[in-house]
């Protein structure tokens, strides 16, 4: 009922809205294109999102689609974008107007903007409806907030499968070379049919098709490609090999420099690639690290800065005249480091907060000086110092983020199909203006 009552008010601000003064012309100044659920997405919707789409791909110098492909990729960008927009409203997660605010301040910093007014007066210059543009970044925000929940939050990444990852790559032989590249995806929705599942092969053989006739690569990309890339020509920058799924890898170890694939299988569909360009990996990584111990007198409504300063100058006094320092913080630190001797292990840059680091990089091994951080007094004691090699550990973080990634970009395209299967949606593309 409430999808017929609100295609009813749609169809009465047509008629109601749409005749001229002679009431024998009528003029359609709207029309839906799309019913999505209980909401609808309109024409005049539709021309003002390819408005900026085509203004971005002349940007970025990629050739346009024909005008009805290039719609239809845009229409289905738009259900997707409506689907989450639905759920985040029906679970309860929303960007205030606050938050909205502090989101675009940031992003006109970033594009070097000294103030909102000025950044927003570029986009209307650049023909971009800036209260669109808030709505825009608004979804983009609730998008983000939903793969975090729905998705990020549910990853697990064990030690062995981190192993797994490493002993693969070490097999192909990668080492930490990286690779521009650019994709098609063709989606299979899931638990296809065998008819479904021959309609996405059959749509990524003919991309496949024009690239080898000569068309630009970006050009398909934007024609044919469900990932959310597509209508940026399919590039997805520099990429190392950790984290480019296995699949893939055994492709690029035989293709050259500005060849494609050919279509490739995966769980969620088909997929072409082009490998732009690729160069060597990076030198191994050598960082100084600080083996050091301290004692930490906290300040508190009871002890003052002063009185934590007295306390660890007399602690200092003690070890100076012999007594020794790991009996002392065992005796007197309130860290959890204290049953340890105060000890800290190996501390690698950026372990620590700011004036702990800087006092004890000044102090030469055997030396001891005290500094206040926000904790309170400490008394720093350095006891070696060493130049290591992180790359293994480096290896191992880079691994799992590339696990993490290939498990929430696989994981989140399947929510977004379950999305969009339970989904109603009524095309009305072809409908005459």
């Amino acid at each position: 009922m409430r999808r017929i009552a609100l295609l009813a008010c749609c169809i009465l601000f047509a008629i109601g809205s749409g005749y001229a003064a002679d009431s024998r012309q009528p003029v359609l100044i709207d029309s839906v294109v799309a019913v999505v659920n209980d909401d609808v997405i309109t024409r005049y919707e539709l021309d003002q999102r390819a408005s900026v789409i085509r203004g971005q791909l002349r940007k970025q110098k990629i050739p346009l689609p024909p005008s009805d492909v290039l719609e239809k990729q845009i229409l289905e960008r738009m259900i997707m974008d409506k689907l989450q927009v639905q759920y985040a409203g029906e679970s309860g997660i929303r960007v205030d107007d606050s938050q909205l605010n502090t989101a675009i301040s940031r992003i006109a910093q970033q594009n070097n903007f000294p103030t909102v007014a000025e950044f927003q007066a570029q986009l209307e210059k650049e023909g971009v409806e800036y209260k669109q543009f808030r709505e825009e970044v608004r979804n983009e925000i609730i998008f983000a907030r939903l793969r975090e929940r729905e998705v990020e939050s549910k990853i697990l990444i064990s030690e062995s499968e981190v192993d797994n990852y490493l002993a693969n790559k070490a097999r192909m032989g990668a080492g930490g070379d990286e690779f521009h590249l650019a994709h098609i995806m063709v989606v299979v929705p899931e638990q296809a049919s065998a008819a479904k599942i021959q309609e996405a092969r059959d749509r990524a053989e003919q991309a496949l098709s024009q690239l080898g006739g000569g068309a630009e690569f970006s050009q398909v990309a934007a024609s044919f490609s469900d990932a959310e890339d597509a209508l940026k020509g399919g590039d997805l920058g520099w990429r190392t090999s950790e984290r480019i799924p296995p699949l893939f890898m055994n492709e690029l170890q035989t293709l050259e420099v500005g060849n494609t694939t050919g279509v490739l299988r995966s769980p969620g569909g088909f997929h072409i690639l082009k490998l732009v360009d690729k160069r060597s990996g990076l030198a191994p990584v050598v960082i100084t690290q600080t083996r050091a111990r301290h004692i930490l007198i906290k300040t508190s409504e009871l002890v003052s800065e002063r009185e934590a300063h007295d306390r660890i100058m007399e602690i200092s006094h003690r070890i100076e005249n012999g007594a020794d320092f790991a009996e002392q913080a065992r005796r007197y630190s309130q860290d959890g480091s204290a049953q340890q001797g105060g000890d800290l292990d190996w501390l690698s840059p950026g372990q620590t907060v700011p004036e702990f680091e800087e006092a004890m990089i000044k102090l030469q091994p055997g030396e001891t000086g005290a500094v206040h951080t926000q904790f309170g007094w400490h008394l720093i004691q350095v006891m070696e110092r060493r130049n290591t090699d992180i790359s293994e550990q480096q290896q191992r973080q880079q691994a799992r983020v590339a696990i993490g990634t290939f498990k929430s970009d696989e994981q989140y395209q399947d929510w977004l199909r379950q999305l969009r299967d339970r989904a109603f949606v009524e095309y009305r593309l072809e409908e005459k203006r």
